[in-house]
């Protein structure tokens, strides 16, 4: 090989790395500008209107101003009046998100223990149950719920038609369910009320609750709650000392992940709660597309949303590391 033909070959393979270095650059400019695009510009957007000053009588101009925050941590007639409806909204987010997250992990988990001990093919066949149940729309689900717990057609009428109403009036149970918001004077009723609407969305992320836990629950050793059987201990005393803190990290992140799913929740809420416990993510409906029409101020809810959600993930990551550090 003379030196010209060396001198050749280290120039084209200097051409094919210089083809393959602009290709993924290409590939990187292409995945950045659709990340600008597509994930940074709409919440820029979304920040930008939150400043904006809505028009008595038509829609909306830009602006600068902070009336829309202030609004909506003193209400609209401050000074004169101080209201706290917006950050009664933001409590109510937080208290069905909370509690029906809190509730789809306790019911899933241990559902997701007993499928990990059955055995592959049909924990195969469960998990495909589940992950085709994640293809139904929040819609589908809620109606699905409205018809189940409908005073007229669902759970009411059967208790009705069954007796069991008349037990509860005969127990004395009937009153504590008026006393909740569960009865009216003739019958048990499920909605609208704070019952129904936990229930519907803690099941609509009780499959994510599965999804999420059944790889750590796989990873579990059943040797070590075999050990502990074997020394003594009861049933509660291996879940709360060998197995809960094995699963503690992914516990509180699957929680955590559900909970800030639900802060967004719309048609669980709208259908279910009563209008003295409306969500934030229902007003944020209200003010951009609903009859108000004054998009600054949705905007504004929408960006306390999320940083109150992007709070509660910066403490969770503080629990997380935490717990490694112990």
């Amino acid at each position: 090989m003379t030196i010209a033909d060396d001198i050749g070959m280290r120039a084209d393979r200097g051409l094919d790395s210089s083809k393959g270095i602009n290709a993924k650059a290409v590939l990187y400019g292409v995945l950045t500008t659709i990340m600008v695009v597509f994930c940074i510009l709409p919440f820029i957007l979304v920040i930008v209107i939150s400043f904006g000053q809505k028009v008595d009588g038509a829609g909306w101009v830009w602006a600068f101003t902070l009336a829309n925050y202030q609004r909506f941590f003193v209400g609209l007639l401050w000074p004169d009046e101080v209201t706290f409806l917006y950050l009664q909204q933001l409590g109510y987010s937080f208290y069905f998100a909370i509690i029906a997250s809190v509730l789809a992990v306790l019911t899933a988990l241990p559902f997701t223990l007993l499928l990990t001990r059955l055995r592959r093919s049909t924990q195969a066949v469960w998990l495909v149950f589940i992950l085709a149940s994640l293809s139904m729309s929040e819609v589908f689900i809620v109606m699905g719920w409205d018809i189940l717990l409908s005073n007229n057609s669902g759970l009411p009428k059967l208790f009705e038609v069954t007796g069991l109403t008349q037990w509860l009036k005969d127990v004395g149970w009937f009153q504590t369910l008026r006393d909740m918001g569960l009865a009216n004077p003739r019958n048990v009723k499920f909605k609208p009320s704070s019952f129904a609407t936990i229930l519907t969305m803690s099941y609509l992320v009780w499959p994510y609750a599965v999804i999420l836990l059944y790889p750590a629950l796989s990873r579990l050793d059943p040797s070590l709650s075999e050990a502990a059987r074997t020394m003594g201990a009861s049933r509660w005393t291996v879940t709360r000392t060998v197995t809960l803190p094995s699963i503690r990290l992914p516990l509180l992140g699957t929680t955590l992940l559900l909970f800030v799913f639900l802060l967004g929740s719309y048609v669980s809420v709208s259908v279910f709660a009563t209008p003295d416990k409306q969500t934030t993510a229902v007003a944020i409906y209200s003010n951009i597309r609903g009859s108000n029409m004054d998009a600054p101020f949705g905007s504004a809810q929408a960006v306390i949303l999320l940083i109150s959600a992007s709070i509660c993930l910066y403490f969770g990551h503080l629990l997380n590391n935490k717990a490694e550090a112990r």
